[in-house]
């Protein structure tokens, strides 16, 4: 039996992923987000908005609830915000507060908890934050965007750090953990991107450019590449990954 816990599943990628875990056979899907858009009788929908996170706190040890005969057990943290696009300086406190809660806090937590019900199981366990390129590199205008997929991408890799450790020592199973960019997919990140003021955001024509010439990757492509890491995980040594690898 197959366990997806993945966040931001009410549209883009997550949505994708959610529905491409769903055609497996023997596959429970418990998705997270504000809305839910998926009905199915394998899944499961929490309904939970990350920027609160006193909510998420308050809730998150009744999200991973004890599993028997799991065979493979996976948590996508897929959710996340651009954030508002604009030079230090002329930032809202509370919109970098809400990004770094949802890009940065949230997935923390979730990892944490996911980690604290699963390190006993025996069975295949797998968990994928959604990286970035911006996480790389600097993008102006991009700064909590940019800050916050860094700091997910290095959250990543002391996890991965931390288990090879563990299993070294002895430790019967442990968690394979990636960080994971998606390449540049046609969302509704991508949309909102496309609407931001040139005057806080110099490669805004790039963006332009990719919708026009039809250079934007599609979110069910973007999955089936996630699910070839996925069925793929031990050939894959390094924590960053990109899907334009594969």
């Amino acid at each position: 039996m197959q366990y997806f816990f993945i966040t931001g599943t009410s549209r883009g990628i997550g949505k994708a992923l959610a529905e491409r875990a769903l055609r497996e056979e023997n596959t429970t899907v418990v998705g997270f987000s504000r809305q839910a858009t998926l009905q199915h009788e394998r899944y499961r929908h929490i309904k939970i908005d990350f920027s609160d996170i006193e909510q998420l706190k308050e809730n998150v040890t009744h999200f991973f609830p004890a599993l028997s005969q799991a065979d493979r057990i996976v948590l996508i943290n897929n959710a996340g915000t651009l954030g508002e696009v604009n030079y230090i300086g002329r930032l809202e406190a509370t919109q970098l507060q809400a990004l770094f809660h949802i890009n940065v806090i949230a997935p923390a937590i979730l990892m944490n908890s996911f980690m604290k019900a699963y390190q006993n199981i025996e069975a295949e366990k797998i968990i994928i934050n959604v990286s970035s390129g911006a996480g790389k590199y600097p993008v102006d205008g991009w700064s909590g965007y940019c800050a916050s997929k860094a700091a997910l991408d290095m959250w990543s890799e002391v996890a991965a750090l931390e288990q090879n450790k563990l299993k070294e020592e002895g430790a019967a199973t442990s968690f394979k953990i990636f960080a994971l960019a998606p390449g540049v997919v046609d969302t509704a990140m991508q949309e909102t991107i496309r609407q931001v003021d040139q005057r806080n955001f110099s490669t805004l024509n790039k963006f332009l450019a990719l919708k026009r010439n039809h250079q934007l990757d599609d979110a069910a492509q973007t999955a089936e590449k996630f699910f070839y890491l996925i069925h793929h995980a031990e050939k894959w040594k390094e924590v960053l990954q990109d899907v334009r690898r594969f």
